[in-house]
């Protein structure tokens, strides 16, 4: 089986986040800042926006996959040593709470609780506040659109908390 097997390359940026408002927490730890979400979304061209909670940021970088699954079921993707280039820009005057990302497709945000359920109820929270804001939509009819065409993307889930991704084809956003 093993043989003649070739995976995709489909390079990712495992762990990404800032320094959080006033815990110390590891690397490992997803939540509001980034971390450690293992959201293959996170790939070149990908924008992904992370709430500053302290001077200075203090973005932090690593745990970059050639390619993984859905989960990061066994606790480990492919890992790989890469070299990453970004371009960091600084957003005043625009407020949210959880990390969001952007693709040429859609519009996603990020949500990382345990159990899972809290995760995603987190992503759609902020994803329907972040199309009333951003997009003009009504609350309750971002919510009712998302119900008939919302994507779900599971990222970490062997971590102490599970990294959910919820997201909408920017083809559905108007304008």
């Amino acid at each position: 089986h093993w043989d003649n097997l070739v995976l995709p390359y489909e390079p990712f940026i495992g762990t990404i986040g800032i320094s959080p408002e006033i815990e110390a927490i590891s690397s490992l730890q997803p939540d509001y800042h980034g971390g450690n979400m293992d959201l293959p979304d996170i790939r070149p061209g990908a924008i992904i926006y992370l709430p500053v909670q302290t001077e200075g940021a203090l973005l932090y970088v690593g745990d970059c996959h050639a390619t993984q699954g859905d989960g990061e079921l066994t606790g480990v993707a492919m890992e790989q040593a890469a070299t990453v280039t970004l371009t960091v820009d600084l957003i005043k005057g625009w407020s949210f709470a959880w990390p969001r990302l952007e693709t040429e497709d859609f519009i996603m945000t990020i949500g990382s609780a345990r159990p899972m359920e809290d995760a995603a109820r987190i992503a759609y929270r902020e994803l329907t506040r972040g199309m009333a804001s951003d997009y003009g939509f009504e609350e309750l009819d971002a919510y009712m659109l998302l119900g008939q065409v919302g994507r779900v993307r599971l990222g970490n889930m062997v971590d102490p908390k599970y990294t959910m991704g919820a997201s909408i084809l920017k083809k559905y956003l108007g304008g």
